[in-house]
């Protein structure tokens, strides 16, 4: 049973995706999305736009989520890690047109500024951890060929 092809491509594919998000570059990645996604749910307070009830509840929801899907809380898998971080990109556009799109006054400078550098700043991450992603799946594609050149032996 150990060496059956499905356990074996299964424990590949598993030991890929472990390297890959072990990097520096992934962690670093992930590690800034959580605080940028903590800064975004904490802004309105942080900022002194907290009186702005319907931004303030934005905020704090689409930055827990933003620090929950971008900090690798939902798997290793970088199939599901490349939908997230597109996901976590429309998550950015969403923080930039928040202050104009949330019905009511909540066109003060300080919401403005702070939703606009702060979507910026989590777009930028989502595609990079898109990239990364995406990376990792042609790295992944690569060496299942070899493994399954490596298993049918020589010809």
């Amino acid at each position: 049973m150990e060496t059956h092809p499905d356990i074996v491509d299964i424990r590949e594919r598993h030991e890929m995706a472990e390297r890959a998000a072990s990097t520096p570059k992934v962690q670093a990645v992930e590690t800034m999305a959580f605080l940028t996604g903590l800064y975004l749910a904490a802004s309105p307070w942080i900022a002194g736009f907290n009186g702005l009830t319907r931004l303030t509840v934005t905020n704090l929801i689409v930055g827990l989520a933003y620090a929950l899907l971008m900090s690798g809380g939902f798997g290793r898998a970088y199939e599901r890690t490349h939908s997230m971080a597109w996901a976590c990109c429309a998550l950015g556009v969403w923080t930039i047109l928040a202050p104009w799109v949330i019905a009511g006054d909540v066109s003060t400078t300080r919401s403005v500024w702070s939703n606009v550098i702060t979507g910026a700043v989590m777009l930028l991450l989502g595609l990079v951890a898109a990239m990364a992603a995406r990376a990792g799946d042609k790295s992944e594609s690569a060496g299942r060929g070899r493994a399954r050149a490596y298993r049918a032996g020589p010809r």
